[in-house]
């Protein structure tokens, strides 16, 4: 049976080349002066975010899986010939590049990003189901399987340290979206110089709300590149939440966790549910 390391080297091979042979863009990508990116560390609310904003800037047809490549593209879904004649609205996972110029960055508490990361690499076929949450954590925090986004913490602090207190960052947070999303994504709206009428918000929110999305998923999942040829039986678009962690992620995991990065999700406001910070990273 082949490696674990092979298998993902194999899917990064596929996902990287398109049809014509042409590779991705990825962090090769063209940037351009008005571009703005929308950047967080994988499953941590983007693809939402994708969908709240794209339905917030184009009002003539919905966002749908179908067509959110085209609407909001994603700098790992296209070679960068394609991406430079698309809407440059671009979805990115990378650690700081300074050739972003205006960046919306989405953090969300590592303690549920590890959980849905979790149940999203056992749909891509990176993680085996025989591989527990407790196996896992300690792989999620190294990071084995995203080395080229850095870790949770490395991720989220490359941006903040570099560009927090700029007029061209937008930081929010994926807990306080779901608790207010028309307030957040009013925020997001003078960033990007749109009108937050209550009407365009709320339109916004409804198109997007996480049941429509699974809906959507069923019915166009197999039209988007991410996931057309991942397990139909594990979906992507799962509960939506924030502190799910607390029902599934066993104590001595969420302490790894906390160890690991405490003081960095203590500055963003993630409470800590066991021992004092004591941070292995900056």
């Amino acid at each position: 049976m082949r490696s674990l390391k092979t298998r993902i080297a194999d899917y990064v091979k596929a996902v990287a080349t398109v049809a014509t042979g042409r590779l991705i863009a990825g962090r090769r990508l063209t940037v351009f002066a008005d571009d703005v990116f929308i950047v967080s560390y994988p499953k941590s609310g983007n693809t939402w975010t994708r969908f709240l904003i794209g339905n917030l800037v184009h009002q003539d047809e919905p966002v749908t899986f179908a067509n959110v490549e085209y609407r909001v593209p994603s700098i790992y879904a296209h070679p960068d010939r394609t991406l430079r004649r698309l809407p440059r609205l671009l979805k990115s996972h990378e650690c700081f590049d300074p050739r972003y110029r205006k960046i919306i960055y989405i953090a969300r508490d590592p303690r549920d990003v590890a959980v849905s990361c979790y149940h999203y690499y056992i749909k891509m076929g990176w993680l085996s189901e025989t591989c527990s949450l407790h196996d896992f954590v300690p792989r999620f925090i190294v990071p084995e399987f995203e080395i080229n986004f850095g870790s949770w913490s490395e991720n989220v602090m490359s941006w903040v340290s570099m560009r927090q207190h700029t007029d061209t960052f937008l930081f929010f947070r994926y807990e306080d979206m779901l608790r207010q999303p028309e307030a957040e994504l009013a925020r997001v709206a003078s960033f990007l110089n749109i009108e937050p009428t209550p009407a365009r918000l709320g339109r916004a929110v409804t198109l997007s709300a996480a049941d429509r999305m699974r809906e959507l998923e069923k019915k166009e999942g197999d039209k988007w590149t991410l996931i057309k040829d991942t397990r139909k039986d594990k979906p992507f678009v799962r509960e939506a939440k924030s502190g799910g962690w607390r029902k599934v992620l066993p104590p001595e995991s969420v302490a790894q966790i906390e160890v690991a990065w405490g003081s960095v999700m203590e500055r963003f406001g993630y409470e800590l549910s066991t021992c004092p910070a004591k941070a292995q990273e900056a």
